[in-house]
């Protein structure tokens, strides 16, 4: 994936969203649903009803990205909750969600202190 700004906006479309709309169609559900301005700095994350494809709408003051993902196998651990309103994550929550993680886990790995290589 390619290198975030640490400080950008990331806000998660909960439930489903019909990944057939395009740049226009999403922009205006970031609008009219989530009372949002789409040309911010912002990542505006949407999730189809299988969770296995997802769209991201950004705007790159000269127009808009639109990032199209489909798992080939499995689902994104896409997180539930009330359609009306977006849930804001940081780069690094999108970065778990791309990679299959859950934004819900307490805790990364724990480390691992070995004493020999052999």
């Amino acid at each position: 994936m390619w290198s975030l700004p640490s400080n950008l906006q990331v806000y998660l479309a909960l439930g489903a969203t019909d990944l057939r709309k395009s740049i226009d169609g999403l922009a205006a559900v970031v609008q009219e649903r989530y009372g949002l301005d789409p040309f911010s700095a912002s990542l505006f994350v949407f999730c189809n009803a299988k969770r296995d494809k997802l769209k991201i709408l950004y705007w790159d003051h000269a127009g808009f990205w639109l990032y199209y993902r489909r798992l080939e196998r499995g689902t994104f651990r896409w997180p539930d909750g009330d359609a009306r309103s977006p849930l804001c994550l940081s780069p690094r929550e999108l970065r778990w969600l791309l990679d299959g993680l859950a934004l819900t886990q307490r805790q990364a790995h724990k480390a691992v202190h070995a004493e020999a290589v052999v």
